[in-house]
């Protein structure tokens, strides 16, 4: 009895040793599976970066030429319509001005009445010269005779030259396009009176088989472009269209102004473009790139640093898979998804892209490598510029 209640005792204790070391191993489990965590890493060489400086631009049609009356009148007919296409004569005014229609007949009937005149002087020389020779008269009447012919030809002359005058007035009566391209904004109608005066043109004829792209720099950027030569340099420049699509034309730079502006503390610099589309109009605006070569610089998506007290740093990866936090010295571009990095880092440091936000310095990872080319911050970058008006 003594000996059934003993085996009975080491079959409790041994099912609790069981149970309790099973108990042990379920709970370690987890903490086995939970392993070093996959971790996207960068490892980063020195390599020439190519950055856009991006500055607003104003379009403008190369020929872009404001048409005023040259005479007084009213406007009888509008030929054109607002943003048509008009070739170069093409008629796009008539003024109504009648007084100009008379003047031009009565300098016509003048010029038929002067050739009268030369032809019954010239009729009366060749009458006095027989005479002379036969003595009938003198030579005086002769030379009279002469002199009347040259005052009938002075006379013609003058009325020419007024006709050809009156000819010249009557024709600015009918207003032609100076250059082929499209017609701006009509603010006047049928009917308004109009002279050289006024202080709104008649329209705008706008050439833009060519476009010329105007921005501002400050005099610091001038500075700076102006030691590198790089504005003398750029034979090919882009332009970003409102819709941040890229322009199908690269462009020059033409001039920079040869003084700064006293105003703004600028300088004007002007490109031209290729429009064959007529895609750009007049008053379009733009975003202007000029490329820059940074060489031997190294470049990290901005979601790989984290700030402290206002430095930048990142996560590095050492020889035993370990992360230490990094201090960096960085140049933001106008993307904001780049960092240019000027200082802290070296060839072959690794760099943690993703999930920093769980790190601490010592942590072991598992460190997957990523190419620079399937990062998508880093494809294309702008480099951040002040304002040219600060």
């Amino acid at each position: 009895m003594k000996y059934q209640k003993i085996n009975i005792q080491n079959y409790y204790y041994l099912l609790f040793m069981v149970i309790l070391f099973t108990s042990c191993n379920n709970q370690k489990k987890p903490e086995f599976g939970k392993g070093v965590e996959d971790y996207k890493v960068l490892t980063i060489a020195k390599k020439d970066i190519e950055l856009y400086r991006e500055f607003p631009v104003t379009i403008e049609g190369t020929e872009n030429i404001e048409i005023y009356p040259r005479v007084e009148g009213f406007i009888e007919k509008v030929h054109v319509d607002e943003g048509e296409y008009v070739q170069k004569g093409q008629l796009l005014f008539s003024l109504n001005a009648p007084e100009y229609q008379q003047d031009l007949l009565s300098t016509k009937a003048a010029v038929s009445s002067a050739k009268a005149n030369v032809s019954s002087a010239q009729v009366d020389v060749e009458k006095a010269k027989p005479l002379v020779n036969r003595e009938i008269i003198s030579k005086f009447e002769l030379t009279s005779a002469e002199n009347s012919l040259t005052a009938a030809e002075a006379a013609l002359e003058q009325a020419q030259a007024n006709y050809s005058n009156a000819q010249t007035s009557f024709n600015y009566t009918k207003i032609t396009a100076p250059v082929s391209g499209y017609i701006g904004s009509l603010p006047y109608k049928l009917g308004s009176l109009v002279n050289s005066n006024i202080t709104e043109p008649l329209t705008t004829v706008s050439n833009i088989k060519q476009v010329y792209a105007y921005f501002s720099i400050n005099e610091k950027t001038y500075l700076e472009f102006a030691k590198v030569g790089l504005l003398k340099s750029l034979d090919e420049v882009s332009l970003l269209l409102p819709d941040y699509t890229a322009f199908d034309q690269k462009g020059k730079i033409q001039t920079v102004s040869g003084q700064v502006d006293e105003e703004t503390g600028s300088f004007n610099v002007r490109a031209i473009f290729d429009n064959p589309d007529n895609l750009l109009r007049t008053g379009n605006s733009a975003t202007i790139q000029l490329p820059r070569t940074i060489e031997g610089a190294y470049l990290i998506p901005q979601s790989a640093t984290f700030e402290i007290q206002g430095g930048v740093y990142v996560y590095l990866v050492n020889d035993q898979s370990q992360v230490q936090s990094k201090k960096i010295t960085v140049t933001a571009t106008n993307s904001g998804q780049a960092y240019i990095v000027t200082d802290g880092l070296k060839d072959g440091d690794q760099v943690v892209l993703e999930g920093i936000s769980g790190l601490t310095s010592g942590k072991e990872i598992k460190p997957v490598q990523v190419k620079d080319s399937d990062i998508k911050a880093l494809q294309q970058i702008t480099e951040k510029v002040t304002s040219t008006n600060q």
